[in-house]
């Protein structure tokens, strides 16, 4: 089924990783082994649910491992078997150094950012937070260093001005997809280019927290705008009234304001905001 002839693992846990899987499976390269997160207490009934990545394991009869931790059992595990490969897409562990290394051919990771910008668990929230004008993917050669890894491949896009997170990030997904499909046969062959990121432009973004969905209502409207818009998915943004969260579904920037257009009051169903 593997149009490279290419052995190769695949690390990853949530749908942006999945999804990447998908790809991959139409363009015909299947991985020879997939290692997602062990299974885990999600949504509101906090029922034990299989990872995104280890339910289209299941689907396409691909052998999956769930270690709970990346120990020297596992990492011999690994060692003996001739994985030419690792690819890393949202595992959501510290791989090993030791594990890194295992390939011939190394482990790679597709990152969402420009690197060296964004290093870290939320660069697309991060870039809309930010207003920045242009975002990307990077393919990278993993280091243990987190995301500082040298570059192999990069694409670069246009921010859209009412472009929310979610939908950000589904381009993201199909286009760093497709760059791996297109630098895989160089990466076989040997050929790719490696580009060593320069530590002085290196920027930060860290995991996304409940409360940092928090907003002052009369902060700036820009700034409240492009939090509305990165954290449309989760945590989404909200404010207090009367000692209440009340949660903003829907709304805009117009004529240089932050404009609630729809809310959800606690323990109640979306309706039209009045202020």
């Amino acid at each position: 089924m593997n149009n490279n002839n290419l052995n190769f693992i695949f690390f990853g846990t949530p749908d942006v990783a999945s999804e990447t899987l998908e790809i991959l499976k139409e363009s015909g390269n299947i991985p020879s082994l997939i290692v997602t997160s062990p299974d885990a207490k999600r949504g509101r009934g906090l029922r034990l649910q299989a990872s995104p990545v280890a339910v289209f394991a299941k689907e396409n009869n691909l052998p999956c491992l769930k270690p709970e931790k990346l120990d020297q059992e596992f990492t011999l595990k690994l060692s003996t078997f001739n994985f030419q490969l690792f690819v890393v897409v949202a595992y959501g562990k510290i791989i090993p150094e030791n594990i890194i290394n295992i390939p011939k051919l190394g482990s790679i990771n597709i990152h969402y950012s420009l690197l060296p910008k964004y290093r870290g668990a939320s660069p697309v929230e991060s870039a809309i937070l930010n207003g920045d004008l242009e975002t990307g993917v990077t393919i990278q050669k993993m280091k243990y260093k987190m995301d500082s890894g040298p570059i192999i491949a990069q694409e670069k896009i246009a921010m859209l001005p009412d472009e929310k997170a979610p939908a950000l990030r589904q381009r993201l997904i199909k286009i760093g997809g497709e760059l791996l499909v297109k630098i895989l046969p160089e990466i076989i062959e040997r050929k790719i280019k490696l580009t060593e990121q320069n530590e002085d432009m290196a920027t930060y973004c860290q995991k996304i927290k409940k409360e940092d969905g928090l907003i002052d209502l009369n902060d700036n409207a820009i700034k409240n705008y492009n939090k509305f818009r990165a954290y449309a998915f989760w945590p989404r943004t909200f404010f207090f009234k009367d000692g209440k969260r009340i949660i903003i579904t829907k709304a805009k920037l117009e004529n240089g304001k932050f404009v609630i257009e729809k809310i959800i009051p606690e323990s109640g169903k979306e309706m039209d905001y009045k202020n």
